[in-house]
């Protein structure tokens, strides 16, 4: 029996029909169908649907500000589909602003595009053979979803038989559509590829390379018996998985052009379990040790963390938390400073820590912020170490999360030394860190290996939350394999070199006692 893409896109629909999709063919919703919901063939959004989910989500809103809320989102009118894309995501996950007209005057209120908390108040469709007509070009994408209306989603289904037939044809084909019908793209959240045997999962401005599998439904272990399709259409499409997923797991970056960020299946559930970790971890009975979150080079660990702080930062049970995250090299405080600076849709701007003082003054609010501070801010001065003394209490909150990005060296030295000679009492920067924030929950995020005998990660940071290997990462294609080849290497310094050399090995060991810094001299001057 042959085996061809009709059937792939038949078994798509019954896979989002039982997750309770209504489904509907594209011919019977268009403008000369039976029952027509389409003004002409180039009308994307289907309004009815639109209206009538607006008023069932929106009660406290009258009809025209319902209207408004609607033209806004039909208004998206940008040459550019990127710059209409990021506009829409932030009416789904914000709302739109409208004014109302009251008894006491006009006032602000906000329109909700979605019901994030009630998944079934909100219009659930799937629609095939949607045929879209823009000028001369007349284009018919497989499977459209529809959520309230709005084509969220498009999956391009191939031939599994055909030869050509592959998932970067699927993926050509997408970007076909984008350059010709791209009034489809609009209020695109996510884009599905399958060639009947893969499946991948992408984003409206991803490279082919960045479409990835999603090999879990619930976060256990993969399901590998299971067609990869129906695994990504029941983890991801679930409705509260998916609502959750449109809020909280989508970043735009746009310092350098139009870049769109969604979370790979790895991140999705390492986040959530970390949240729940949290919260019980930062409980009055917790033992303020969340977890560790250990995802290979390469897998997108600073976005994890991006969306880690998004989602906690508004987990009700922490009441309004303050997230201190801790490097321990200035470089990369900046790199994961920019990366939650780009994420300013998902996360308050955050603030970079100059000095103790200032990290004090940061820390000397009720609740909330981000702060950004290297573990050196948590030394002590010579006078100190002198006089014997501790590091002074910043904060006794409960709701700080201190989050630890490869602190490695550092985040285990809690030991107390007395040097003979000047007296002077050094204890190690983890100590000084959690006497200054003794009532603060830590989680670690790495991307370096983690040996099953090694106590030490886990005894600060408690056990792993989630990871995600090398094997896997290589598997998913999230990282490209390494090859090493054993040789001997030349290698020759220049005199104008030293200087630059000295200040990196400054940067790189400050923080370290002076007999480990001294060992390491040995050994690179060796090398």
């Amino acid at each position: 029996m042959s085996f061809g893409e009709s059937d792939v896109e038949d078994a798509a629909i019954e896979w989002l029909k039982d997750l309770g999709y209504a489904y509907t063919p594209g011919p019977i919703l268009a403008p000369d169908g039976a029952s027509p919901e389409r003004a002409s063939y180039a009308s994307v959004i289907l309004k009815g649907r639109l209206r009538s989910a607006l008023a069932r989500i929106n009660p406290h809103l009258p009809g025209d500000a319902l209207d408004e809320v609607a033209r806004t989102v039909l208004r998206l009118d940008s040459p550019a589909v990127e710059e209409n894309n990021l506009a829409f995501h932030r009416l789904l996950a914000k709302g739109v602003e409208v004014q109302v007209s009251r008894e006491d005057g006009v006032r602000g209120d906000i329109g909700c595009l979605v019901d994030f908390d009630s998944p079934d108040k909100n219009d659930w469709l799937v629609v095939n053979q949607f045929t879209v007509i823009d000028g001369k070009q007349n284009k018919r994408p497989d499977v459209i979803v529809f959520l309230n209306g709005l084509p969220v989603a498009v999956l391009e289904l191939k031939n599994p038989q055909a030869e050509q037939a592959t998932l970067a044809s699927a993926w050509n084909q997408l970007q076909t559509y984008k350059n010709k019908i791209p009034a489809l793209f609009n209020t695109n959240e996510v884009l599905v590829i399958s060639d009947g045997s893969k499946a991948r999962v992408g984003s409206l401005t991803a490279g082919f390379s960045r479409f990835g599998p999603w090999r879990t439904v619930d976060g256990a272990e993969p399901d590998a018996g299971q067609p990869e399709l129906q695994v990504l259409l029941e983890g991801l499409f679930e409705k509260r998985r998916f609502l959750e997923y449109l809020k909280h797991f989508v970043i735009w970056e746009t310092d350098d052009g139009y870049i769109k960020k969604i979370a790979g299946y790895h991140q999705f559930h390492a986040v959530r379990r970390a949240v729940q970790a949290t919260v019980a971890a930062s409980r009055p009975d917790g033992d303020r040790r969340i977890g560790v979150v250990w995802h290979t080079q390469g897998s997108g660990k600073s976005v994890s963390m991006a969306f880690f702080a998004g989602k906690i930062i508004v987990e009700p049970a922490m009441e309004n938390p303050t997230l201190v995250i801790v490097t321990d090299r200035n470089d990369l405080d900046d790199q994961l400073f920019g990366q939650f600076c780009a994420a300013k849709d998902l996360i308050p701007l955050p603030e970079q820590a100059e000095s103790r003082e200032h990290l004090r003054e940061l820390l000397s609010v009720p609740s909330g912020g981000v702060i950004f501070t290297t573990m050196q801010k948590f030394g002590l001065s010579p006078e100190e170490m002198t006089l014997g003394k501790s590091f002074p209490v910043l904060s006794d909150r409960r709701n700080i999360v201190v989050i630890a990005d490869e602190a490695h060296r550092t985040q285990y030295q809690f030991g107390r030394h007395v040097d003979s000679a000047t007296g002077r009492v050094s204890v190690g920067l983890a100590r000084n860190l959690r006497d200054a924030l003794p009532r603060a929950s830590f989680i670690g995020f790495t991307g370096t290996p983690i040996e099953a005998e090694d106590r030490s990660t886990r005894e600060v940071f408690g056990e792993d939350v989630h990871t995600y290997t090398m094997s896997e990462a290589v598997e998913d294609g999230a990282v490209v394999p390494i090859h090493y080849e054993a040789r001997l290497a030349k290698i020759g310094l220049k005199d104008d070199d030293l200087p630059s050399i000295d200040e990196e090995f400054e940067e790189v060991t400050e923080g370290e006692e002076e007999t480990a810094r001294h060992k390491l001299k040995t050994k690179w001057a060796r090398l």
